[in-house]
């Protein structure tokens, strides 16, 4: 092989993050940030604009920009309406994909943090293929219950910001994703939600520059099923460690 050729090898892949700002998207990314043959290159979100959150999850755009701010990496957002159809939400996504193009010449891979919906990466592939990209899912077929406490040993802190109430009590919206929950979770339900039992928000961790203090605030159910629990910022000072710390 030529210098040339051994250079491109060795040429670190770029990639940019599907982010939800849940706990599957933090673990995924501490996974590449500690992969020498991968750059990330930035966030990619999807928001609702009638909600101004990010969608399913919930959480505040002003805190998806927080974390964005504590990764140090550059945030798109792909905006939908409300009951946004699948036609909708792919027409979205390949406006979002066109951004990272001009931004990111170099870069057609998008990583997602799926672990086990056969389905759900079967639609990505198809959909990333239409559009000249591939798909990159590190954390797949690894055993959930492991991720999740590693998860939590780690010392990444997190709160559950939506409830399927067909699968999960909605009276665990709003809880800490910690060891406690871990061992109260029904056994129907997998540890990391990943068939939708319930979502996260990620405030902390190792791969953080600083910690976003949040509280938990109000509590809706939307569509008769959905119980979301509301995480507001807090300032800095006492007051508001005194709020973070009786919330969240």
């Amino acid at each position: 092989m030529t210098g040339a050729g051994q250079a491109e090898r060795a040429r670190p892949q770029p990639v940019v993050v599907s982010w939800s700002g849940g706990k599957d998207s933090t673990l995924m990314l501490e996974r590449l940030l500690h992969d020498e043959h991968v750059v990330v290159r930035a966030l990619l979100t999807t928001v609702s604009t009638v909600y101004d959150r990010v969608s399913i999850h919930g959480v505040r755009r002003s805190i998806l920009r927080a974390q964005a701010a504590s990764l140090g990496l550059p945030l798109f957002e792909v905006a939908l309406g409300a009951h946004a159809s699948n036609e909708d939400y792919e027409a979205a996504f390949a406006r979002g994909v066109q951004q990272l193009e001009a931004a990111y010449p170099d870069t057609r891979c998008l990583a997602f943090g799926d672990l086990f919906l056969e389905d759900v990466r079967a639609y990505r592939e198809a959909m990333l293929a239409r559009l000249g990209w591939r798909g990159l899912y590190p954390l797949w077929g690894e055993e959930t219950g492991a991720l999740a406490r590693y998860f939590v040993q780690r010392g990444y802190e997190a709160t559950l910001t939506c409830v399927d109430t067909q699968q999960l009590d909605g009276a665990f919206a709003g809880r800490r994703y910690d060891g406690a929950l871990l061992d109260a979770l029904p056994a129907t339900v997998d540890r990391c939600g990943e068939r939708g039992e319930f979502h996260t928000c990620v405030t902390g961790g190792p791969i953080f520059d600083r910690p976003i203090a949040v509280a938990t605030g109000e509590r809706v159910l939307r569509d008769e099923r959905f119980q979301y629990c509301d995480l507001v910022e807090v300032p800095p000072g006492p007051a508001g460690r005194e709020a973070a710390g009786a919330g969240a």
